[in-house]
């Protein structure tokens, strides 16, 4: 079988096994519904294994979260907005969330399996990525953002160690935690991670779907040099960067990329560049080889 007529097996059965899981309200799942494989990653609260569910052999990643861990910690709210947020979005560049179930100590979240893993390890692999890798990224990203802004869902804390490589390499969203889905769109919690955060949750500010336009722009930075544009030795040294936007550009950035970059990193949310407009840039069009096609229709 071709590698075409694999991925259209691996998506029907995909398919089925989702329509399954959300629409059964007397399939009880456990653990025994799986045979769980290698660990894929681990985290604070717990780890997430390859698995395959017995009845239908789809492969999935389980990721298992231990109950009292997430209380010493109260972040079962994180946990809570993640499921709720995660179990209604469907897009080619978001991971999807199949379901979920917990026993006496553990919860266990079944996800879509992302076969080559985190961006971030991948970048760590090659140093930096070219223009044409890194426009893929650019587009799949602001196309599954589109999505998610249409259904009033922020994310909040995009960067590459939050971004999974799927079969073909196509780039999907992971890790709702610090997501919310706010009808107002207008939010004042402090989230997200340093070298990401944009200049009004810094400063303390109200902030709105607009700081993960900001996000987009210092990750397409840190694709094509390796490294994210506010970097410095000090927390303090990175806050005052960030508020000043004091973007330096090395040789290695193109023109191009860098009229996108200077574009979406911009101290005002208003004056950043719109979603489609990052879809539509020149260098966009030049570079991305996206294979998908997009899905968003507001």
């Amino acid at each position: 079988m071709s590698c075409t007529g694999v991925l259209i097996v691996h998506w029907v059965r995909e398919m089925y096994f989702y329509k399954l899981l959300i629409t059964s309200q007397s399939w009880k799942l456990s653990i025994k519904d799986f045979d769980i494989g290698r660990p894929l990653g681990k985290g604070k609260f717990g780890n997430v294994y390859l698995a395959r569910e017995r009845k239908l052999k789809v492969i999935v990643a389980l990721k298992v979260l231990f109950k009292s861990q997430m209380e010493k910690e109260g972040v079962e709210h994180q946990l809570r907005r993640e499921i709720e947020i995660q179990t209604h979005l469907r897009h080619p560049n978001i991971l999807c969330f199949y379901n979920y179930f917990h026993d006496s100590s553990r919860v266990f979240l079944i996800l879509e399996y992302a076969p080559r893993g985190e961006m971030y390890k991948e970048l760590q692999r090659c140093g930096r990525f070219d223009d044409q890798r890194t426009a893929t990224y650019m587009e799949e990203l602001a196309d599954a953002l589109m999505y998610c802004h249409a259904k009033k869902v922020i994310h909040r804390d995009i960067k590459p160690e939050n971004l999974l490589l799927g079969f073909r390499g196509e780039l999907k969203i992971a890790d709702f935690g610090w997501s919310v889905h706010a009808p107002s769109l207008r939010r004042r919690t402090m989230c997200g991670t340093l070298d990401y955060l944009p200049p009004e949750m810094i400063e303390g500010h109200s902030h709105d779907e607009k700081v993960d336009l900001w996000c987009i722009g210092v990750l397409c930075y840190e694709c094509l040099v390796g490294n994210p544009p506010f970097e410095t030795a000090s927390h303090s040294e990175t806050y005052k960067r960030i508020t000043k936007v004091d973007l330096q550009f090395p040789k290695v950035v193109s023109d191009g990329a860098r009229d996108l970059i200077s574009k979406l990193l911009r101290h005002s949310p208003s004056m950043r560049l719109p979603l489609k407009s990052v879809v539509e840039h020149p260098w966009v069009r030049a570079n991305s080889r996206r294979v998908l096609p997009p899905v968003c229709n507001p």
